[in-house]
C-alpha cells in the first residue's frame, strides 16, 4: 500500500482516498431522496397513479436492501479502484436510463440500476475510512462523512424543489433531475480515478449464490413488506414482511455453516463483538426516530399547515445542514473526550426533541417547529458519529467490509420499518377517531402526536444502549479472526 494511505501516517490530515469516497457518496446518497418532490409531476407526464410513482423511491430502497448484504463479500474481492469504477459506473449508467426514460416502467429500471451503484458506495467508504486511517483520527474523519450520509438526504428535497421550478422547453422537469446529476457524476468520476489508489490486496473466494438469493429476497422481502404497510391491506403487509423474515433466518443459518469454511456472502461473527453489537442496535433506532421523523413533519406541513414542498423543504433543511457540519466538531471531540460524553446527551436529546413533537398543533409557531428539528438533527450528529466509529472500530480488520455491509444493510431495514411504524400507528389513530365522528384535519393532528410518542418511547433504547456503550473501542484492528475464521479474507496491506 502506498505510503500516504499508511494508518501510521494519517495523522492531522484525511487521506485523499477519503476525501474522493466521501465527494462520491454524497453524490449517490444525495439522489436517494431527490425525486420525493417530484411525484405529482410523474403523475402528470407518465399517467400513473400516486401509489405507483411512490415505487421511484421504494424501489431504491428495495434494491438498497438487496444488494448491500453482499457488499462485504464483493470488497474483499476487488481493488479500490475496481469497486469505485463499478459503482460510479452503475450509478450513471442508471441516471442516463433515467432521464431518457420514455415510460415509467423504463424510469423504474433506471433507479433500480441507480441504487445498484449507490449500495456499493458507502460500505466501500468505511471499510477504506477504518484500513487507512490511524485509530486517533478516526472520529475526526468520521466526522466528515456525516457529512455526506446526513446533509445528502437532507437536501434532496430542496434541491429537488428548486429544480422542479425550472422551466426548459421540451424537458420534463423530472427529468432535469437526472439531467443536472450526470455531469456532477461524471465529474466525480473522472477526478476519484484520477486521485484513488488502491487499498489493500483482493482475495480470492468464491460466491455462494444461494447466499446471494436469501439475502435479496429476504431483505428485499423484509422491506417491501414494511413498504405495504402504509396502504389498507395490513394481513398482506404482514405475509410478505413474515416471508421476508424467513428468508432472512435461511440467509443466517447458511451464513454459519459458510462461516466454518471461511467463506461466508456476510461474516455474522460481527455480531459476536458487544460493542458493535450495541453499536448496531443504538444506530438502527436512531435511524428508525429519523426517518420517522422525516415522514412525519412533512406530511404536518403540507396537509395541515398548508405548506408548499419547496417551503417545506427549506423549513427543515437547517437541521440537516447543522446535523452535517457539525460532523467534523462532533469527530474532533469524540478523538479527545472519547464517545460516551457525545453519544449519551445525543441520545438523550434525541429522545426530548420526539416528545417535543407529541406536541404539534394547528397554530404552532414554525420557529419551535424549526428549533425541535434542529434539536433532533444536532442530537443525531452527537450518536451517529461515535457511533459508527465505536462499533466499526471494536472489529478486527478482516471484518471491517463485513461490519460496514451490516450496517448499511440495517440502515435500509430501520428507514424502512420506521416509515411503517409512524404510518401505521398515525393512520389507526386517525381512522379510528373519523368513525367516532372526530373532524378529518384533528383526527390526523392526533394521529401524528402518536405516532410521535412511539418513536419518543422508543428513543429510549437509544439512551440504554447508550449508557452501554464504552468510551473507546478495545480491539486490536490486526487481531487474529474470532473463532473459527482463520481462512477468513482480510485486508491487507500491500
Amino acid at each position: 500500500m502506498p505510503a500516504d494511505l499508511s494508518t501510521s501516517t494519517t495523522k492531522g490530515r484525511t487521506p485523499t482516498v477519503i476525501r474522493v469516497l466521501v465527494l462520491a457518496t454524497f453524490v449517490v446518497i444525495l439522489n436517494e431522496t431527490i425525486m420525493i418532490n417530484a411525484i405529482p409531476r410523474l403523475m402528470s407526464d407518465l399517467h400513473v397513479t400516486e401509489v405507483a410513482a411512490q415505487w421511484v423511491s421504494t424501489a431504491f430502497m428495495l434494491t438498497m436492501a438487496a444488494i448491500i448484504p453482499t457488499t462485504g463479500w464483493f470488497l474483499q474481492r476487488v481493488t479500490t479502484r475496481q469497486a469505485y469504477a463499478a459503482a460510479m459506473g452503475v450509478f450513471i449508467a442508471g441516471t442516463v436510463i433515467s432521464a431518457l426514460a420514455p415510460t415509467f416502467a423504463v424510469l423504474l429500471i433506471g433507479r433500480v440500476i441507480q441504487a445498484g451503484g449507490t449500495a456499493v458506495m458507502m460500505p466501500l467508504l468505511m471499510t477504506t475510512l477504518m484500513t487507512v486511517v490511524a485509530e486517533q483520527d478516526r472520529g475526526r474523519v468520521m466526522g466528515n462523512v456525516t457529512l455526506a450520509i446526513s446533509v445528502a438526504p437532507a437536501m434532496g428535497p430542496v434541491i429537488s424543489g428548486l429544480i422542479l421550478q425550472i422551466d426548459v422547453p421540451g424537458i420534463d422537469s423530472w427529468r432535469l433531475l437526472f439531467v443536472v446529476m450526470l455531469p456532477i457524476a461524471g465529474l466525480v468520476t473522472w477526478l476519484g480515478l484520477r486521485q484513488l489508489e488502491n487499498v489493500g490486496a483482493p482475495q480470492p473466494g468464491t460466491l455462494d449464490l444461494p447466499s446471494v438469493a436469501l439475502a435479496a429476497l429476504g431483505f428485499g422481502g423484509l422491506v417491501f413488506g414494511l413498504s405495504k404497510f402504509h396502504g389498507d391491506s395490513y394481513s398482506t403487509a404482514a405475509l410478505i414482511t413474515g416471508g421476508g423474515v424467513a428468508l432472512i433466518a435461511a440467509f443466517a443459518l447458511r451464513q454459519i455453516s459458510l462461516q466454518r469454511k471461511g467463506t461466508p456472502l456476510l461474516d455474522l461473527r460481527v455480531l459476536l463483538q458487544g460493542t458493535y453489537t450495541k453499536a448496531l442496535v443504538l444506530m438502527s433506532v436512531a435511524f428508525l426516530a429519523m426517518m420517522g421523523s422525516m415522514i412525519l413533519l412533512p406530511l404536518y406541513l403540507q396537509n395541515l399547515r398548508g405548506l408548499s414542498p419547496l417551503e417545506t423543504g427549506l423549513l427543515v433543511m437547517p437541521g440537516g445542514l447543522a446535523m452535517g457540519l457539525l460532523g467534523p466538531t462532533v469527530g474532533k471531540l469524540f478523538d479527545k473526550f472519547g464517545g460516551r460524553a457525545l453519544v449519551i446527551p445525543g441520545s438523550i436529546g434525541i429522545a426530548a426533541s420526539l416528545a417535543g413533537f407529541t406536541q404539534i398543533s394547528m397554530d404552532m409557531p414554525y420557529w419551535q417547529l424549526l428549533g425541535l428539528h434542529i434539536l433532533l438533527m444536532v442530537s443525531l450528529a452527537g450518536a451517529f458519529t461515535p457511533v459508527f466509529t465505536l462499533g466499526l472500530g471494536a472489529l478486527p480488520m478482516h471484518l471491517y467490509s463485513h461490519g460496514s455491509s451490516m450496517l448499511g444493510t440495517i440502515q435500509q431495514v430501520a428507514a424502512a420499518f420506521g416509515t411503517a411504524l409512524v404510518v401505521t400507528v398515525m393512520s389507526a389513530r386517525s381512522t379510528s377517531l373519523i368513525e367516532e365522528g372526530t373532524p378529518h384535519a384533528i383526527a390526523t393532528l392526533d394521529g401524528m402526536r402518536l405516532a410521535f410518542l412511539v418513536s419518543a418511547i422508543l428513543a429510549l433504547i437509544v439512551i440504554v444502549m447508550a449508557v452501554l456503550l464504552p468510551n473507546r473501542a478495545a480491539t486490536d484492528p490486526h487481531a487474529a479472526p474470532v473463532q473459527d475464521a482463520a481462512d477468513a479474507p482480510e485486508l491487507v496491506k500491500n
